[in-house]
């Protein structure tokens, strides 16, 4: 039921707003519809209708609510509002057609408005598209529940005041919309993927959400080749999940990772994705990144991986992608192939970029091509940086012990 629930909230939210214009308070409306289903549905059974009885009572709601707003303006202005103000309704002619998916569409565009910052747009969007609680996503994202709920709120009036409305954007700016789109997926997916903190090295749900955003994406959008690479880079990615921590929740480099744990039903439907999006010949960040993680999976062993690919697949992701991350990880892609000191050549050159200055990366790589080229003091000292640097505890406890490993030798 609960997944049934987090289907539908999309759906009766996007239909809500469409109709009534007022994202804000359908939001209110669809979450008190949600609760009324999770009360009643255990104990009377599943309605014939599911869809059609979560909208009938969130649309009552929204009447109450609507009617409870005109009267709280009349009170403060002293005057009869007849309607919702008008910078927040289409015009009839406006208003797209009726369709759940081309409005949980919509609705991601709206989550994704360009007067938001990206935490401001992840929140909104697991909130309103991904139907998780506030509590649920403050757990996810380590903040706390007032704090987040003053961000989700912040976003919302920051929609309203940018003149936010529910309808598809033009040419251009859905195109710069759809980058925003992939790009939030692509950070919830990184955060469960590898949390930036706390007790665990990830959280199942946010990748288990962002994926499942971005099929309802490449549902919609099929053809898109991007969509279809970042889809394919999430599943590549996360199948390896199962493989990255032991039974005590420690990190497993890749090198020691058990392959036959990794998912092997993932990688398959990633690889097809893959490989039905690279023809068209639009190569984008997303089917590149999922290109390498498809050699990585295609490898039966870590000592069989194709180094010579991969480097050559991020020479071509570091033109496209101003991205510090991605020459970090080119350079132990270089060392793998042609050796330590090949790989911290190319280190040196995004230890420059001031986007990674204090970045625990940085001086975990290095750390890791240092020992490669048997430098053991100054190895130790970049892991032990790296430790103090990380907030996560399973990256930074794996860097003291490849450190206390060392200093042993």
């Amino acid at each position: 039921m609960e997944d049934l629930l987090r289907e539908l909230a999309p759906q009766v939210l996007a239909l809500l707003t469409r109709r009534y214009g007022h994202f804000d308070l359908a939001e209110e409306a669809v979450q008190e519809a949600l609760l009324a289903a999770a009360t009643q549905w255990p104990d009377q059974g599943l309605p014939d209708n599911p869809p059609g009885w979560i909208t009938t009572v969130a649309t009552r709601r929204m009447t109450d609510l609507l009617r409870s707003e005109q009267a709280r303006r009349r009170r403060e202005q002293q005057e009869a509002f007849r309607a919702l103000p008008a910078d927040l309704l289409l015009p009839a002619a406006d208003v797209p057609p009726a369709g759940d998916s081309d409005d949980t569409l919509l609705l991601l565009f709206l989550c994704c408005h360009p007067a938001l910052n990206p935490p401001a747009q992840v929140a909104l969007t697991l909130r309103a598209v991904g139907g998780l609680t506030t509590a649920e996503i403050a757990r996810a994202l380590l903040l706390p529940e007032a704090t987040l709920a003053q961000r989700i709120s912040r976003a919302k009036k920051r929609i309203l005041e940018a003149g936010g409305r529910f309808r598809m954007p033009d040419d251009r700016d859905r195109v710069r919309r759809l980058d925003v789109v992939l790009h939030v997926l692509y950070l919830i997916f990184n955060e469960g993927y590898t949390a930036t903190a706390g007790e665990s090295l990830h959280r199942g749900e946010l990748c288990t959400e962002a994926i499942r955003l971005a099929r309802m994406v490449h549902r919609l959008l099929p053809d898109v080749p991007e969509v279809s690479g970042l889809l394919a880079e999430m599943l590549l990615t996360d199948a390896r999940r199962p493989a990255r921590t032991g039974q005590d929740g420690e990190l497993v480099p890749l090198a020691e990772q058990d392959r036959g744990r990794w998912n092997r039903a993932m990688i398959d439907e990633g690889i097809a994705l893959l490989t039905a999006a690279l023809p068209r010949k639009r190569p984008g960040p997303y089917q590149l990144q999922a290109a390498i993680a498809a050699v990585h999976a295609e490898a039966g062993r870590f000592e069989d991986t194709d180094w010579a690919q991969i480097v050559a697949l991020y020479q071509v992701l570091d033109r496209l992608a101003d991205n510090p991350v991605v020459t970090l990880n080119r350079a132990v892609a270089v060392a793998m192939l042609s050796g330590p000191a090949a790989g911290l050549a190319v280190l040196e050159t995004v230890a420059r970029d001031q986007r990674m200055v204090g970045h625990h990366r940085l001086h975990a790589v290095r750390g890791h091509l240092l020992e490669e080229a048997g430098e053991k003091t100054a190895a130790i000292a970049e892991y032990r940086t790296a430790a103090r640097l990380t907030t996560s505890l399973p990256e930074r406890r794996y860097l003291l012990t490849r450190a206390a490993r060392l200093d042993m030798r």
